[in-house]
């Protein structure tokens, strides 16, 4: 058989040549040289399309089956899960003291450094006690004239008892005698006292610190009167170590938790040692444990709360009154629990969620869930999954329910770690790699 170019080239020329004899054409009707070139431009096309056509291979074989999609998966295992509230609280001071004068008179000294720490009975105000001073001698010498009147009345009604045997007196006067004396004895013992009240008032001239702790700003400088009990105080003690944290529980979720206790879902942790953790405002875990020491019994009319209170050890100082926290207390303890990461969960438009199982057979199917309480990055599982089941966490993009996989398991405590962006030496790298103008 002819080659393929010679069975386009010959049946062209005949036809050409035939035409011409024929019908007696003359030679303008010949193929110019530039036609010529042109038909020869043709018949390389044509040549190189045949045995391009010719030197092709055969359909393309059927493709290679896929192999499976890898996809990640946690194993589900039954745990004993301690259940916790986060509760919004604010913190106060253990103890607290205003410092207010008992006695009147000009402040002469102020005898501590504002904001510092002071001990119990350490000197503060020192008031002028010269007036306080003056009333103790005059108490002292009511004494003493109270002193030597009771002599004479008891002396008196001791001489009167021995008369009054031998008739010498009458027995009114020996009775007076006696009441003399009695009533001598009692203006002594009232001395005494206007005596003890006028030194105490003169020790209060001098006003320390009745609680230890951190002392507050002074609102009153030497020179200044202050008067007994006044509403104004000098200044305030605070004592922060340890500090109470109150927190708010709702009634409502107080009422499902016993609930939740009553039907046998969660167990009740119990005992009034509860421990407490705190979260400051920064999101920053406080590094102290603190106990539960108070739960409420009346409920707020206006908030539908019950108050709480824990004590919460302070060293170092970092918690103030009334700086706002996070407390998170347990309230319950779920013994078989299944913990489902958050990762593995989609819902469908109505909310409704769901997970991807890989069942025995390595073929995925999608799984209907009931969740409880978010347990950090994991879901509380109430139904819908069983111990032991594997629950697809990577790779959603590449399956779909009822495709082969080949799972793999994950552990999700490994977190990888990121190496912290230094802002400057990214900037340098930028300016680095931009064009410059």
């Amino acid at each position: 058989m002819a080659p393929f170019h010679e069975l386009l080239i010959v049946p062209m020329t005949f036809s050409l040549a035939h035409l011409r004899a024929a019908n007696h054409l003359p030679d303008r009707f010949s193929p110019t040289r530039k036609q010529r070139q042109r038909s020869g431009g043709l018949v390389t096309v044509l040549m190189v399309a045949a045995l391009l056509t010719a030197c092709s291979p055969k359909a393309d074989a059927p493709a290679a089956q896929a192999e499976p999609a890898k996809v990640g998966v946690v194993v589900l295992q039954k745990q004993s899960q301690t259940l916790d509230t986060n509760l919004p609280g604010r913190t106060s001071a253990y103890l607290s003291a205003e410092v207010r004068p008992q006695v009147s008179g000009i402040v002469q000294k102020r005898l501590f450094t504002e904001g510092a720490l002071v001990k119990q009975g350490q000197p503060l105000y020192q008031l002028d006690a010269a007036s306080l001073r003056a009333a103790e001698a005059s108490a002292v010498a009511v004494l003493a004239k109270a002193e030597a009147s009771q002599q004479t009345q008891e002396a008196n009604a001791r001489r009167n008892a021995q008369l009054v045997k031998i008739t010498a007196i009458s027995q009114q006067a020996f009775e007076e005698s006696q009441a003399a004396a009695k009533q001598a004895r009692a203006d002594v013992a009232v001395a005494k006292a206007n005596v003890d009240a006028a030194r105490i008032n003169l020790k209060y001239s001098r006003i320390e610190a009745s609680i230890s702790g951190r002392i507050s700003l002074s609102s009153v400088t030497p020179g200044a009167l202050v008067t007994a009990n006044q509403t104004t105080p000098l200044t305030e003690i605070v004592q922060m170590d340890p500090m109470y944290v109150d927190f708010t529980q709702s009634t409502a979720d107080l009422l499902q938790l016993r609930n939740d206790w009553a039907a046998g879902r969660y167990q009740k942790v119990e005992g009034d040692q509860i421990p407490v953790r705190i979260r400051l405002e920064d999101g920053s875990s406080y590094p102290y444990e603190g106990k539960l020491a108070f739960s409420g019994l009346i409920v707020n009319t206006t908030m539908g709360t019950v108050t709480l209170r824990a004590v919460v050890p302070n060293p170092d100082g970092i918690l103030m009154p009334g700086l706002f926290v996070q407390a998170q207390l347990p309230t319950g303890l779920a013994p078989e629990a299944l913990l489902v990461p958050q990762r593995s969960v989609t819902r469908d438009l109505t909310g409704r969620p769901s997970v991807l199982v890989v069942k025995s057979d390595d073929t995925v199917e999608k799984r209907t869930v009931e969740l409880g309480r978010a347990i950090g990055v994991n879901w509380l599982l109430n139904s819908g999954l069983q111990a032991g089941e594997r629950v697809v966490v990577d790779g959603f993009q590449r399956i779909k329910p009822g495709d082969k996989v080949h799972a793999q398991e994950v552990d999700l405590n490994k977190s990888a770690t990121q190496k912290a962006v230094d802002p400057q030496a990214a900037a340098a790298a930028l300016r680095a790699v931009a064009p410059t103008k």
